[in-house]
């Protein structure tokens, strides 16, 4: 939060509004907030991005964990979708103007890339919500098609952030410089892939 307050003190057309994804409510009373702001105008992109990981593994994995992670890395994104959507909606499939949701994943949540540094990376928890993200984000590509909408799964690569660590090859100029690339450029053929920060299609 302090990082958004100084880039909203340095760009006053940056305005930070509150939000607990997990809380209907509150995020109905984002969305009022935003109409606000856009007077009028659409909602071009949403960027979900809300997330929480927990170190555990199939032999500590327990429901409540598991519940809350779901609760944090599925239903929010979901829930926020939901009450974005009219703002999002265009006039249908054939309208040359596109809005996007753009779900930030990870590649732990690839089904096929499973074997891959499962034994030193399991997160359990972490990797079942992505892959129900990823189902989550190609849901909303079909169900939103003729609204004009793009949604996508993207991972930012392993970045050097507090769940990333310090360890970790990217940094978060590169990883976000990156994404946005990706995201300028979407168009409707793209709606429904899992891709990474530079526009690789992932495997599922």
């Amino acid at each position: 939060m302090l990082e958004l307050r100084k880039l909203s003190g340095k760009h006053p057309s940056v305005v930070i509004i509150p939000l607990d994804t997990t809380n209907s409510a509150n995020v109905n009373a984002c969305v009022k907030e935003v109409e606000k702001h856009l007077s009028g105008q659409h909602l071009d992109l949403l960027i979900n991005n809300a997330g929480v990981l927990h170190p555990q593994t199939l032999e500590t994995q327990t429901a409540e964990d598991m519940l809350e992670v779901y609760n944090i890395n599925v239903v929010g994104p979901m829930l926020v979708a939901q009450a974005f959507h009219p703002l999002l909606k265009r006039s249908g499939a054939e309208s040359k103007e596109k809005s996007a949701i753009v779900h930030i994943s990870a590649l732990l949540g690839s089904l096929e890339d499973l074997p891959r540094l499962f034994s030193h990376f399991p997160v359990i928890s972490y990797r079942c919500s992505k892959a129900a993200l990823n189902m989550l984000s190609r849901c909303q590509a079909v169900g939103y098609k003729e609204d004009g909408i793009i949604t996508i799964a993207i991972h930012p690569g392993w970045v050097q952030t507090d769940m990333g660590g310090n360890q970790a090859p990217l940094t978060k100029e590169n990883s976000v410089g990156g994404m946005m690339k990706v995201i300028s450029s979407l168009n409707i053929t793209q709606s429904g892939t899992f891709v990474d920060w530079e526009g690789n299609t992932l495997p599922w």
